[in-house]
């Protein structure tokens, strides 16, 4: 089955946690046991109604204050889908946990209060999904029931939100826009009564829909060596085979390959799955290929088709998203784990810090404090093989590791 990874994004009281939790609700897609937990708590709390954002707000702080403050994974499914759902924080403050939600997600829910508009936090949130090159971003106007389902007010922040999108860079987005009340369950999975002006899908309609290869930014064959396998066994003396997981399009045998980082090139004899053979590897398959050749692969290495290498070298300019409280600075070193790789960096040059609002740049930074984001170059000990994240999310995409604390501090996506 097919599964689609959604991100979130919303400023704080937009309703998106309430959103998932109507459509989890309405898929059926909540136990018995928390669907009393939610009667409960929300009789407690002295509502006529059901809180559905207490099916996805985890921490304690959350349901205390009535916002989202970490990252969540909602799994459901339905007959034709199995959805992954990043329930992102809104508020600036965790912009780091929105740059997270959204790096793996092939589509986005933009919310929007029918009441307050297109606000600052709107072009957060869109300069985001810009930035990660996410396809397929729903731009869902809230809360229209307390517009008393207003075309006017819709085609309003409508017209307003297509001027925000006059300013992005990434021009392969498709944007759509669904008039909704997460708290009422209009035109969520099911179609409303109230807006009999909108001709278009449900939300959950327009997700179903989606095709994944269309929103997925594929990208060409990239396959990382995880793991060697010589087994001990008198059966398979002579077997050497390459296990690891197939990034980006499909490699078949036959295919002429280069290995890298030597550039030696062979062809893929076979492709197993388990005991199984097969004639293709498709996209995110993890599988174990033996090459015609004795080639000297190890963990870490990476196999690509011939005439379709990536870039290697010991440098490259990226946008980082800083994470951590202690500040980057020219001069820094940090372990950049690019896959499966782990190379030592120092941080050769701060260029600008972007304005995740639109609002342009600034030049001559001193360094980056938690939340910023800002182009920097990074030169290594030694090469990596890494494609730009516009052509290839995977093999374009990075964290930068602590020396000291082991901790992951930035994310970065190569330019």
């Amino acid at each position: 089955m097919e599964v689609l990874k959604i991100a979130t994004a919303g400023s704080v009281d937009d309703g998106k946690s309430t959103l998932i939790g109507r459509l989890l609700y309405d898929t059926k897609s909540l136990t018995i046991d928390k669907l009393e937990a939610i009667e409960k708590r929300s009789k407690k709390n002295g509502y006529d109604y059901l809180d559905f954002s207490l099916a996805t707000d985890g921490l304690v702080a959350e349901r205390e204050q009535g916002i989202t403050i970490d990252v969540a994974h909602i799994y459901f499914s339905t007959a034709t889908k199995s959805y992954i759902i990043a329930d992102t924080p809104g508020h600036v403050e965790y912009t780091r946990n929105m740059v997270t939600g959204a790096s793996t997600s092939q589509a986005a829910i933009i919310l929007i209060d029918a009441r307050k508009g297109v606000i600052e936090q709107t072009n957060r949130h869109f300069f985001i999904n810009n930035l990660l090159r996410v396809k397929e971003v729903v731009v869902a106007i809230n809360k229209m029931d307390l517009v008393d389902f207003s075309e006017e007010r819709y085609s309003e922040i409508k017209s307003d939100f297509e001027e925000l999108m006059a300013k992005r860079d990434y021009e392969d987005q498709k944007i759509t826009f669904i008039p909704v009340s997460a708290l009422k369950g209009d035109n969520v999975v099911n179609k409303s009564q109230n807006t009999p002006w909108y001709k278009g899908e449900t939300l959950l309609e327009h997700l179903e829909g989606l095709d994944l290869a269309a929103v997925s930014n594929v990208g060409t064959p990239r396959f990382p060596v995880q793991y060697v396998i010589r087994p001990k066994t008198d059966e398979h003396h002579d077997f050497r085979g390459f296990a690891g997981k197939v990034y980006g399009g499909e490699l078949s045998v036959g295919d002429e390959v280069v290995a890298l980082p030597s550039q030696t090139r062979s062809k893929i004899k076979e492709i197993f799955f388990y005991d199984k053979k097969y004639e293709t590897a498709a996209r995110r398959s993890s599988v174990t290929i033996t090459l015609e050749d004795e080639i000297n692969l190890s963990r870490g290495d990476m196999l690509v088709k011939a005439g379709d290498l990536p870039t290697i070298e010991k440098q490259f300019t990226a946008t980082i998203s800083w994470m951590d409280s202690e500040k980057l600075t020219t001069g820094k070193k940090y372990v950049v784990q690019h896959g499966i790789n782990k190379v030592l960096a120092k941080v050769d040059n701060i260029h600008h810090k972007i304005n995740p609002d639109y609002s342009g740049i600034e030049k001559n930074v001193d360094g980056l404090g938690m939340n910023d984001i800002a182009q920097v170059t990074f030169k290594l000990n030694k090469p990596i093989f890494y494609d730009k994240f516009k052509n290839h999310r995977t093999n374009g995409s990075f964290i930068l590791i602590d020396t000291q604390s082991n901790n992951t501090v930035g994310a970065g996506f190569v330019q």
